[in-house]
């Protein structure tokens, strides 16, 4: 097996983790209700999923 021949310093390997960001998540709005939603997701607001009612929001409640 493979041992480092030398210790890696701790900011040599802080450099090489400085793209390990974690990102917001994004959201879209939706066509029907203008209500923020995450993408290929179905409205909470109105239930309604590319345009089509998906789950009735009112029978549900």
């Amino acid at each position: 097996m493979a041992v480092p021949f030398r210790k890696v310093s701790k900011t040599r390997g802080r450099k090489r983790r400085t793209h390990y960001v974690i990102s917001e998540n994004t959201t879209t709005k939706c066509t029907k209700c203008g209500a923020d939603i995450r993408p290929h997701r179905v409205c909470p607001q109105c239930g309604t999923y590319k345009g089509k009612e998906v789950i009735n929001v009112e029978e549900a409640a």
